[in-house]
């Protein structure tokens, strides 16, 4: 799901540090070509998945690495909320009064007056535990796989794909497929119509 925002509030408020530091502290490289990816935890209900953070993060590397965009040093925000939250969020942005699976708000690209040293945004991704733990049990698939393809799906949306013409849709799937599968996780596709 796309939309244009220079902000949204609720991503805004956990900025100000490196989120790749536990990555660097605990010797994994990062490399300069990747961008700054926080993950703001907002809801409770995730607490059951320990390992989301770190889930999110090798998708966000994965995607950054294959898709053909410049992100190097560009900072996003995933944040992981409920259903609750997620409908606020689709009904304030989209006109839509239900929840979703994920929303992504790439930010709007600074004008010449804009500081040089001002972070370069990507902009902000939420997804829903309820939704998308009732998706990947209605599937049958890992919960890490389908959080995993959500996060890409999200990050695409922030780097300019779209899937709203069947030409771009595919387009976006089969990279999606690409990223999926250098993390080792099957086609999202072959059994089910794309994320809308």
């Amino acid at each position: 799901m796309t939309h244009e925002s220079s902000a949204v509030d609720l991503l805004q408020a956990g900025r100000g540090r490196n989120p790749n530091s536990e990555m660097q502290s605990a010797g994994t490289p990062v490399s300069s070509a990747l961008p700054l990816t926080e993950v703001l935890v907002v809801a409770d209900c995730w607490q059951t998945e320990p390992e989301a953070e770190a889930v999110i993060h090798r998708a966000i590397t994965a995607a950054a690495e294959i898709a053909d965009a410049d992100v190097g040093e560009a900072e996003l925000a995933v944040m992981l909320t409920d259903d609750a939250g997620i409908r606020t969020l689709n009904s304030n942005w989209r006109g839509i009064d239900k929840p979703t699976n994920v929303l992504s708000f790439p930010a709007l690209q600074p004008t010449a007056a804009a500081p040089a040293d001002a972070p370069r945004m990507l902009g902000d991704i939420a997804i829903a535990y309820e939704t998308t733990r009732k998706e990947a049990d209605d599937e049958e698939k890992p919960f890490d796989h389908h959080l995993s393809h959500l996060a890409v799906h999200g990050f695409l949306h922030l780097i300019g794909y779209d899937h709203e013409k069947d030409d771009d849709a595919e387009a976006m799937e089969s990279l999606e497929r690409e990223i999926l599968a250098q993390l080792s996780i099957p086609d999202p596709y072959a059994d089910r119509e794309r994320v809308r």
